[in-house]
């Protein structure tokens, strides 16, 4: 069964979106290189930026998503993200009307359910969950190995938190990664299984 990795570009105080849901300068590291990292060639960033996003790209089987991130999207057209081949959406709500049933899309009602049926779409490969609200619940949940950032440097001051709604300590081993890229730092860290209600 592949890990669960909790990844999104952030800001240096730890925002993915300001309050208006837009990004600013977070995905910029993305258009300010020359190695394309993918066949749209929109893409374009640094070498160390595509050694290490490009290998984790190739790795990742499905991705987590919540609906609002699946709405602000307009769910991407129907067509995974970055080559995914699957994209499991957190929600209560049906799917939109007149939505393509055939499009790689699941709707699922909860986290932990979303990660069951994300795992079993990946197999072996990566599963994904974006960070935000989503992310939040599953590491509160237990259910995420592996934290990912690309830390952008910008302050926003408020906005959408990169952890959502997780309002207790959890721990993270030493960073494993730590590539300085143009315009960002990519960060990795495994999660902790030690309790630190325990200590």
């Amino acid at each position: 069964m592949g890990k669960v990795v909790m990844y999104g570009s952030v800001s240096v105080d730890g925002f993915i979106a300001d309050a208006n849901d837009q990004p600013g300068p977070l995905f910029d590291w993305l258009t300010s290189g020359d190695v394309p990292l993918d066949e749209s060639s929109g893409l374009k960033v640094a070498q160390p930026s595509y050694d290490y996003t490009r290998s984790y790209w190739d790795q990742i089987g499905v991705t987590i998503a919540g609906r609002h991130v699946f709405d602000l999207t307009d769910g991407w057209d129907g067509k995974p993200p970055s080559g995914v081949e699957h994209v499991v959406v957190v929600t209560h709500r049906p799917p939109p009307e007149g939505w393509d049933a055939e499009a790689p899309f699941h709707f699922v009602g909860g986290v932990e359910a979303a990660v069951a049926k994300a795992q079993e779409l990946a197999g072996d490969r990566i599963v994904e969950v974006a960070a935000g609200d989503v992310g939040g619940q599953a590491l509160a949940a237990g259910l995420v190995d592996e934290v990912r950032m690309d830390v952008a440097p910008v302050v926003f001051g408020a906005g959408k938190r990169f952890f959502g709604p997780v309002d207790r300590q959890h721990l993270l081993d030493d960073p494993d990664v730590v590539i300085q890229g143009d315009r960002v730092l990519h960060l990795r860290w495994r999660v902790s299984r030690r309790n630190t209600d325990d200590e």
